[in-house]
């Protein structure tokens, strides 16, 4: 047996409410998956600080005179070293953010905490270098450039069957 609704907007309201809680449990679910799905993405923490983590106070301990082994001991290994025109270490500290995890990181603070030393390996100089003093480029750039334009296949074997003639 069938019950009929004389009027049809009284039916339609009590087909909607049959389905309202499921399709209320169905954007429910909808919206939570979108939240988790963009929970990776949103409140990344993109600020990372690269090699050497000194401070004021370290670098105000070296002073010119002193001897490569206090340096040693005060600083640490140093990040890399020079040795065209003196002998120089350098500690370099660099600086990337980005907004969200699939973006590509930018740099946004560089000091290089630079130590010049004479032949008697005492320090002669001191220099603290920031990022307005050089400029940032990619130390693996990920490609490998070729000399001269890319030849085909087929435009070698046309050539070489052109010598043949």
């Amino acid at each position: 047996m069938m019950l009929a609704f004389a009027d049809d907007k009284r039916a339609a309201a009590a087909a909607r409410g049959a389905d309202g809680p499921r399709r209320r449990s169905v954007r429910l679910a909808l919206a939570a998956a979108l939240c988790v799905g963009l929970g990776g993405c949103l409140g990344y923490e993109g600020k990372v600080i690269h090699g050497f983590q000194g401070d004021e106070r370290l670098y105000d301990q070296v002073r010119v005179g002193s001897s490569a082994e206090q340096v040693l001991t005060l600083l640490g290994t140093p990040t890399t070293t020079s040795t065209v025109g003196g002998d120089a270490w350098y500690y370099v500290t660099q600086v990337t953010d980005r907004s969200f995890a699939f973006q590509t990181p930018a740099v946004v603070d560089q000091h290089i905490f630079a130590v010049y030393f004479d032949k008697n390996k005492k320090v002669v100089r001191i220099a603290n270098y920031g990022l307005q003093d050089g400029k940032v480029f990619d130390f693996v750039s990920r490609t490998t450039p070729t000399a001269g334009a890319e030849s085909t296949f087929l435009k070698g074997m046309f050539l070489n069957l052109m010598r043949f003639q």
